[in-house]
């Protein structure tokens, strides 16, 4: 019996307790390498859907398939790996057989400006371009990157939620989107950690969290509101964000329920990612210091903390400023 894999005309055939993979279309049927996650697959699979074998040694398709064998991406977190293949994976379908060192920097515009009703996707076409080009610089293909300075899309917005917006939003939504809501403002992870959160993770005083971006283990204490909102939840499955009894709710289901409700309350300017700051300059204006929000938030650096802790300065010298002048 042949199975289909998710890769579109790729086959599955168990035979004796041994997998085997074929490449299937109209009349064409080829044997692909054993291991569905081996660079040397990926190179046989896009050889065969370009419908023609890689002749120029310095096309996309060699390029991408010596960065997926390079300590550079396999250092990559799980996560992250899975999101560049995803974009990895447009940039062959489209140029496989094309010579990479021809790639200018109109290209790269022009490849941004195709996603730019996207904006996430748009630019993170740019920076892959530009990790590709990298890579080519080292294996000295090129000796420029086409992709430098290549202005990236704006979208929605990474500041912290103002306070109107996390007030409307927390009377509006339910189920779902208000307790993302919740873990976002609460604990600081982003999106993808907080759909990874299980129930026991979580002690009644705080969830232990393994981000997925950096593999930094972390013990987050929860404030008092979302302990008591947790507390207060029915528990669906193994994990809070539950789509099942076993398997989480993935990040887009989640993103669509959250977009739905800035949509009704006309907060449509400030992302999901927007919570994670929301809870650094909340924690900055408490008066914490760096090491303190780096240690909810789990920031490597705290060049982005100081970010926050300057803006919660502000605010709170703009407040005393004003205060004194109303006094006089």
């Amino acid at each position: 019996m042949v199975k289909r894999t998710q890769r579109p005309y790729v086959s599955r055939r168990t035979v004796k307790g041994r997998t085997y993979y074929y490449f299937r279309r109209n009349e064409k049927f080829v044997r692909l390498p054993d291991n569905p996650d081996s660079p040397e697959f990926d190179h046989a699979y896009w050889a065969c859907r370009s419908g023609r074998n890689v002749a120029v040694k310095t096309s996309f398709d060699a390029l991408i398939t010596s960065y997926l064998a390079s300590p550079a991406f396999l250092a990559k977190a799980p996560t992250t790996r899975k999101e560049y293949r995803r974009t990895l994976d447009q940039i062959r379908a489209k140029n496989g057989p094309k010579d990479f060192t021809r790639l200018r920097r109109r290209d790269v515009i022009a490849a941004r400006d195709t996603h730019a009703e996207h904006w996430r996707k748009a630019n993170a076409m740019v920076e892959m371009l530009s990790i590709l080009a990298r890579h080519a610089r080292d294996l000295e293909w090129i000796d420029f990157n086409p992709a430098e300075n290549v202005e990236k899309l704006k979208g929605g917005s990474y500041e912290p939620w103002p306070p109107w917006a996390l007030d409307a939003f927390s009377r509006e939504a339910e189920g779902t989107a208000l307790t993302a809501y919740h873990l976002g403002v609460g604990t600081g992870q982003r999106l993808g950690d907080l759909c990874k959160m299980e129930w026991d993770h979580y002690d009644g005083d705080a969830i232990a969290v393994v981000q997925g971006k950096t593999g930094q283990r972390l013990w987050v204490a929860c404030p008092a509101d979302l302990r008591e909102y947790l507390d207060a939840l029915p528990r669906t499955g193994r994990f809070i964000l539950a789509k099942n009894l076993t398997h989480p709710l993935g990040k887009r289901t989640v993103q669509r329920l959250v977009e739905g409700v800035r949509k009704k309350i006309g907060a449509t300017a400030y992302v999901i990612h927007g919570w994670r700051y929301t809870a650094a300059m909340q924690l900055a204006e408490a008066g914490c210091s760096d090491s303190e929000i780096a240690a909810v938030t789990g920031h490597r650096t705290l060049q982005m903390v100081q970010k926050y802790r300057a803006g919660a300065n502000q605010r709170r010298l703009s407040r005393q400023a004003q205060d004194r002048r109303d006094r006089t």
